[in-house]
Formats: structure tokens, sequence, C-alpha cells
């Protein structure tokens, strides 16, 4: 399917195909509950201290999830299209998060209020099963990531992002994927340059 998903339908249809089969009336009821976002180039989605109220499904663009420590950015996850991201904690715990949310790229959102979700789902053995497999991908995903960080090489790290998003690499920033996998921009560029060579 093209990346370019521009109705509630489109998009409740590829949530549908990805995660759960449904019927019309689910597809309905799902895409009832869709709100499309418009954010530009450097756009907070969410800020610290905000409490985060939805689940993002990326239509277009690129999105950064990071956070602030000793007055450093640290980036914490990165998503383009077709993916989902959110501030898991925040979101469950209905409590301000530390985590902020950036375009990195102009983008096209679809925000799922995790409300209108839970109560969708508590009607439909379909739409709950989106949910739990939603939950189970953005869980899986960040075991990925923190295992990837604690045993890995970063020549391994670097090889595993390019296998894994390699939109991802060529639409980034180098700053944040050296930052996404804890090098310094320096060692990122020798990775590159290393793995270009053995091609």
């Amino acid at each position: 399917m093209a990346n370019l998903l521009f109705t509630t339908r489109d998009v409740a249809r590829e949530l549908a195909r990805r995660y759960s089969t449904m019927t019309h009336d689910e597809l309905d009821v799902l895409e009832s509950i869709l709100r499309p976002m418009k954010f530009a180039k450097n756009e907070k989605i969410l800020v610290e201290g905000e409490v985060c109220e939805n689940i993002y499904w990326i239509a277009k663009g690129l999105l950064r999830q990071f956070y602030y420590k000793n007055g450093k950015e640290l980036t914490e996850h990165m998503a383009v299209e077709n993916n989902i991201v959110m501030c898991i904690e925040s979101l469950f715990k209905e409590e301000p998060t530390r985590l902020q949310i950036m375009a990195i790229e102009p983008s096209l959102v679809y925000a799922i209020p995790r409300v209108l979700l839970e109560q969708v789902a508590m009607k439909s053995v379909n739409i709950q099963i989106l949910y739990r497999k939603i939950l189970e991908e953005s869980l899986i995903d960040s075991q990925i990531h923190a295992d990837m960080l604690r045993f890995e090489s970063a020549q391994d790290r670097y090889a595993k992002l390019v296998k894994l998003q390699p939109q991802l690499v060529l639409r980034a920033p180098l700053v944040y994927i050296a930052n996404l996998l804890q090098m310094t921009p320096e060692t990122l560029s020798r990775v590159r340059t290393s793995a270009l060579l053995e091609k």
C-alpha cells in the first residue's frame, strides 16, 4: 500500500490490515475515533509535562521521541510512515510525561485517543485484538531497542537499524541517528564508512 494515507477510511483499513481483520461496521467505528493532525517540521506534538492521551499513527512524515537528561537531548525512538508512536507510561497512568514527541519532517498523523479506543474495544473483539497488537508491537520494539543498546557493538547496532528501518536511516539527521544508537556522530560516521566499504 502507498505511504500516503490521507483519509480516515484509508487509515482505518490499513490498521485493520496490519493488526486485526474487521467487518464494515467495525471499520466505521474505528474510523469515527481517528483524529487527523498536521505538524510542521520541528513542531512539537507532545511536550514534557503533558499527559499523553493518544496513540499516534504516522500517515506521512517522520517523528522523534526524546527527553532531556543533564541538559542534553537524548533520542529514545524515531518512526516513519505506517508506524505507531506513543508515550506508553503516561498514556496508561494518565500522568505527565518526561518524553517529548516532535515532527522531524512535515507530518500527517492520526491520533487514536486511548479513552475512545478502550470504549469501542469493549464492544468489539476485533478492535480489542487491534488494541492488544498495537501494544504488543510497541513493547517488542522497545525490547529490541533496549537489547540492541545493551548487547551489540556500534557496527551491529547500525546494521540492525539499517535492516529494520531503512527509511529512517535515509531521512533522519545523522545527529539523531547517532543519539538513538547511543554513539557520537564521529563514531557513527566511522561505522557508516566502514559499512559502505564492506559492500
